[in-house]
């Protein structure tokens, strides 16, 4: 089973877990770049008008990807990863779901979380996208020691 680590970091936390999680898995990865990254204040949950806390508001925002598709062609499971933003996936990652072909790809969902459980992000993904394999994986918060599936 060929697998790809996919995953979104906006402070390198879930960036360090998805490196560790492909390597645990001998999985492929790559990152999710915005085409605008994220500044501190952008990252404000705090802050009612940061960025962050302005694109959960709206559930149509799509921020632009910096990079195009990705050919999963040959890949059976993808690991799909992020930081729960507000008990959800941030819409990045609805905006990667909605520039891909996922369709037949058995979709593994972790996140790192300051404080939310994965289930409620994982549920609104499915929700979302009910076409899509979409399986709860692990909330990935301290070093991975193995599969997450």
């Amino acid at each position: 089973m060929k697998k790809i680590v996919i995953y979104f970091s906006a402070s390198g936390v879930t960036a360090k877990r998805a490196k560790e999680l492909a390597s645990v898995t001998g999985s492929d990865v790559k990152a999710i770049v915005p085409a605008q990254s994220y500044s501190p204040a952008d990252l404000d949950w705090m802050d009612h008008k940061s960025r962050s806390y302005q694109e959960n508001l709206d559930d149509a925002v799509r921020p632009a990807l910096k990079q195009g598709t990705v050919d999963f062609a040959g890949y059976d499971r993808i690991y799909l990863g992020f930081p729960i933003w507000w008990g959800i996936a941030p819409k990045v990652i609805n905006t990667f779901i909605e520039s891909n072909d996922l369709r037949n790809k058995e979709i593994v969902i972790f996140a790192t979380s300051g404080g939310s459980g994965l289930q409620p992000a994982v549920r609104t993904l499915q929700k979302q996208y009910p076409k899509l394999d979409i399986k709860a994986g692990k909330l990935l918060n301290s070093s991975v020691k193995g599969d997450i599936i």
